[in-house]
């Protein structure tokens, strides 16, 4: 008997749904994948508290999903909130909302949760890679790196309390940034990935998922619009991401905007994303990063079809 699940992902600066089923010969078929930019994580880091013009952008959006959910006929749905809820004072009133809007209770996780569930759903879109393995998800408001085999097992797992909109809002205030601005960022990225642990040269395949890696590969390739099918499993040298961080650093948002297919409210906080993504790369065994579609909402629907 075929069952139907819903995935929904609430992060810092997205919220995103995938709905999948699973055939009777263990098929996993995704019928649907949706991302809307909401910002919910907007002014987080500063105040504490969910700003509420993000609130009604992400109550708008769970309102579209509830619709598309309702048309598909799900039998289950997971709704995961992470970085910006963790962090805000006034998450009871958000969850509350979500759960009218969508009739799930909602589940803030936890950076070491947060980090298998994206192992596990970049793991599932792999093939064969050789081990050990780094997934690297670069969010707005936290990154995991996690560490791990190619049967699932993972060895290390590290959540850290930095992403693209916490160093944009902390750090890189003018448009573009200063060089004083990037040089503080730079400086505190390094400290968080030496305090790690990890010993980053022993990684065989390094894989980034997320809105960062899958728009920095989207521009390297000159894509006119987002291709999904060209993103996914496309590879990105430590050249050409540090090549595009600095074209990055050196540009203001709109610029950044008409590069390619970057969304207004991506375009803010690409830079930024860049350059801790580009301080990992630089870290890594492999000369490449394989960038995949497959991640933290893969992960949760995985888990909601094998229960």
């Amino acid at each position: 008997m075929n069952r139907t699940v819903a995935a929904v992902d609430c992060g810092t600066n997205t919220i995103r749904l995938l709905i999948a089923t699973r055939d009777g010969d263990g098929t996993f078929t995704e019928l649907t994948r949706e991302q809307r930019f909401v910002g919910l994580g907007q002014g987080v880091d500063a105040t504490g508290a969910f700003d509420d013009a993000a609130v009604v952008r992400t109550f708008a959006a769970c309102e579209e999903y509830a619709a598309i959910i309702a048309e598909n006929r799900v039998d289950q749905v997971r709704f995961v909130a992470t970085s910006a809820t963790r962090d805000a004072a006034n998450r009871a009133e958000f969850l509350s909302g979500v759960a009218l809007r969508l009739g799930v209770t909602p589940e803030v996780i936890s950076g070491d949760e947060e980090a298998i569930l994206s192992f596990r759903g970049a793991l599932s879109g792999l093939g064969n890679v050789r081990g050990p393995v780094l997934v690297i998800d670069s969010g707005g408001g936290s990154t995991e790196l996690v560490r791990g085999l190619t049967d699932g097992t993972i060895t290390e797992a590290v959540s850290l309390d930095i992403g693209s909109r916490r160093i944009r809002e902390r750090y890189l205030l003018s448009d573009p940034p200063t060089e004083a601005q990037v040089h503080a960022a730079r400086k505190e990225v390094r400290k968080l990935l030496g305090a790690t642990g990890i010993d980053f040269d022993e990684v065989r395949t390094a894989v980034a998922v997320a809105g960062t890696i899958t728009t920095m590969s989207a521009l390297v390739q000159g894509l006119p619009v987002y291709e999904r099918s060209r993103v996914h499993l496309s590879r990105l040298r430590r050249d050409n991401i540090a090549d595009l961080t600095g074209r990055l650093l050196s540009s203001t948002a709109a610029e950044i905007e008409a590069m390619g297919p970057v969304q207004p409210e991506r375009a803010k906080v690409l830079a930024a994303g860049a350059l801790l993504v580009n301080e990992i790369a630089q870290r890594i065994g492999p000369a490449e990063l394989t960038v995949s579609e497959s991640d933290i909402l893969d992960g949760i629907a995985l888990g909601l079809l094998s229960s």
